[in-house]
């Protein structure tokens, strides 16, 4: 679950609550560049932005997680090299173009990864490069290294708000969390909108710190906090090419409680994985979908995955129809399939806290059909409006509050549970999707 319940009525409110989240840890600096460059694959004008996170001294104390996509985009295959080596001194990153697939990715990569390293005073090998956006182009390598000197000029070690909105593609917003904790802080940063569905998303999320947690210990409490928030959410089904989860310590201040350290990267991660999935690419509603009384938690987290990506279901969201028929056909095709052996007779579901199914009976009646709609309505963050130009577009750009779809499904055959987050299926979505490149 989040921590908050924020609601912002502009643009302007939730830019300055961004800000007062923004204060970097101890011992790091970012910095950012924009430049114009012509994509080789599209011979149109486009612009990149590059995103440096530099630690003040290289740390032997980071973990990172990647994408299981089978075709891995270059930044993630020199990222999981990166992982032996002794130490990071920055993260380079850049928007528009993911470099999958792409001829040369790998050594592009390394080059601009030794080109920042030798204006930075750092070992290639110090640098975790990281890159999101179209995928199968190639990467406008001589512009990154030319832009380089700007990025670097602009290090400064007050706010992360410049690297939040450096790394965004098609986002509305940046997005922040923050912990402060033991004298210290955890702070993160997250880019997605679109081909969500960890293992982990379209998604690049850094997580700075100052609090020292020895290398070993971060990396396991890292693939906790990930398995329990970034990989219990799905926008659209699809795995990315280039997720990446970095969390970089710098170590400036003790940290005396590695219990206290985990439970607040938890909540930081679940907040940035709610963050991104009402930010994906045409949501209008976020749904949170627990499942519970399920014979194991892989259970109850691909039940709820099921419910989440039910295409008809999605729609259904999205045009505040409780149209529950849709739901219970989600859980009955997933047991159907896969554990047919589980009783779906003693099923109970709740709808926005609304009791719709008793012992897998519907138990509705007009009164609850209002009040399904109502609560749809309540968690929509902005009404659909007519395409202008054959294009939808969202009519706000910031998230004027956190409220979810809540969705209940109690199977009462055991004891284990998960809580996934999800999204509908809007024209703006489909919009959006199929013009991204052109």
């Amino acid at each position: 679950m989040p921590s908050t319940n924020h609601t912002f009525p502009s643009r302007t409110e939730h830019r300055a609550w961004l800000a007062s989240q923004a204060a970097l840890p101890a011992g790091f600096r970012v910095g950012t560049a924009r430049f114009e460059f012509t994509p080789f694959e599209v011979p149109k004008p486009a612009k990149m932005t590059i995103t440096l996170i530099v630690l003040d001294q290289p740390t032997p104390d980071f973990a990172a997680m990647f994408t299981k996509n089978a075709f891995p985009g270059a930044p993630v295959i020199v990222g999981r090299k990166r992982l032996e080596e002794p130490k990071l001194g920055a993260i380079l990153v850049n928007n528009k173009i993911s470099n999958v697939c792409a001829p040369g990715g790998v050594e592009t990569s390394e080059r601009l990864c030794a080109a920042a390293a030798k204006t930075l005073g750092l070992n290639a090998s110090e640098i975790l490069p990281s890159s999101t956006g179209v995928i199968g182009w190639r990467l406008p390598a001589d512009a990154i290294a030319a832009a380089l000197p700007q990025a670097i000029s602009s290090l400064a070690a007050g706010s992360i708000l410049p690297a939040a909105e450096g790394i965004v593609t098609t986002d509305l917003y940046p997005k922040i969390r923050r912990a402060d904790l033991l004298g210290g802080s955890i702070v993160g940063i997250a880019k997605g909108a679109g081909m969500i569905e960890p293992n982990m998303a379209t998604m690049l999320v850094y997580i700075l710190t100052d609090l020292a947690v020895p290398r070993a210990d971060l990396r396991k409490i890292l693939a906790r906090s990930v398995d329990r928030s970034f990989n219990c959410m799905s926008i659209d089904s699809d795995t990315s090419t280039s997720d990446t989860v970095a969390i970089l310590s710098s170590g400036k201040v003790p940290c005396s409680d590695l219990a206290a350290f985990e439970a607040a990267l938890n909540i930081v991660c679940a907040d940035l994985a709610e963050d991104v999935a009402r930010n994906g690419e045409g949501v209008r509603h976020v749904m949170r979908v627990k499942v519970s009384g399920a014979p194991t938690e892989q259970t109850a987290r691909a039940i709820a995955k099921t419910i989440v990506n039910a295409p008809l279901f999605k729609c259904a969201v999205a045009g505040n129809d409780a149209n529950v028929g849709r739901l219970v056909q989600a859980v009955g095709k997933y047991v159907g399939a896969n554990e047919p052996t589980i009783a779906l007779g003693r099923t109970q579901m709740k709808f926005g806290g609304i009791p719709i199914v008793k012992d897998g009976i519907f138990a509705l009646d007009p009164t609850k059909e209002k009040a399904l709609v109502a609560h749809l309505k309540s968690a929509e963050l902005y009404e659909s409006a007519p395409p202008k130009d054959g294009v939808f577009a969202p009519p706000i750009d910031f998230p004027p509050h956190e409220r979810c779809v809540e969705i209940e499904v109690d199977l009462g055959v055991g004891s284990a549970s998960a809580t996934v987050i999800g999204a509908d299926l809007t024209h703006e979505y489909v919009s959006e999707n199929a013009d991204y490149r052109s």
